[in-house]
């Protein structure tokens, strides 16, 4: 059965560019909704996607974090590519982390995290989080539960070395928060059981940044892109990007 699957995004509307970024085992999908919104409100945004991800998850396991990185700079090559001179980033879960890590690493005219987190369970919970991604995405492709039951037990057979790795990335940019000086924005769902939720605080206390604002969203879990307070978050964006100090 051929399935759809989603794919990488360029929403071309204006001058200010936002590159929008996807979480660990997520896709563009998880920023879509936001995307469209900001091209309504004038914003070109690009989402891509990282290596291994939208795609079969026996792909993910040869995957890690370095892949991913080159994928997020890839992105924001792309928009200056494109003359976009001026660039925003807004990230859910590890996108923020990435967007998090691009703030100190090259010009960004403001930073948003969502849902971001700067502690990372044991890789073994982290490899639950692999194996679910499987099965949903078998069950997308339309296989039979033996199928899928087949395939996920080879998964869990087939360790995914980068794991150790995606935790050590992550206390590194944690390391470096305090290198960040870019007006921020922190969001956070207060029913996310997927991380620390202690992070927002932790990303928003050790900033540098002059101008930066921690909101809390008492309804919203882990995608809080698309969760039920989605548009309150596209509003919030919104105005955070309206405060910046754009040239054009």
């Amino acid at each position: 059965m051929k399935i759809t699957t989603p794919k990488p995004f360029f929403f071309e509307a204006g001058k200010r560019a936002v590159l929008l970024l996807h979480g660990f085992t997520g896709n563009s999908s998880d920023v879509r909704m936001l995307g469209r919104f900001l091209e309504k409100n004038g914003y070109t945004s690009l989402a891509p996607h990282y290596k291994g991800h939208g795609v079969p998850p026996e792909e993910l396991l040869e995957t890690g974090p370095k892949d991913w990185w080159k994928d997020v700079m890839r992105g924001y090559d792309r928009l200056k590519a494109e003359g976009y001179e001026e660039i925003a980033v807004a990230g859910l879960s590890l996108g923020g982390v990435f967007s998090l890590k691009l703030g100190y690493t090259v010009p960004v005219k403001g930073i948003v995290t969502m849902c971001s987190p700067m502690t990372m369970k044991t890789t073994d919970v982290m490899f639950e989080g692999v194996i679910k991604y499987a099965k949903e995405y078998k069950k997308y492709e339309g296989k039979t539960e033996e199928q899928i039951e087949e395939e996920v037990e080879a998964i869990r057979e087939t360790p995914m070395e980068t794991l150790a790795e995606l935790r050590e990335f992550v206390y590194n940019v944690r390391d470096h928060v305090d290198h960040i000086y870019a007006p921020l924005l922190v969001t956070q769902g207060k029913k996310d059981t997927v991380i620390d939720m202690n992070s927002a605080n932790t990303i928003f206390e050790t900033a540098e940044s002059l101008e930066k604002k921690l909101n809390w969203y008492e309804n919203s879990g882990h995608v809080i892109t698309l969760g039920p307070e989605k548009e309150q978050l596209h509003e919030d964006i919104l105005n955070f990007l309206e405060s910046l100090d754009w040239n054009v």
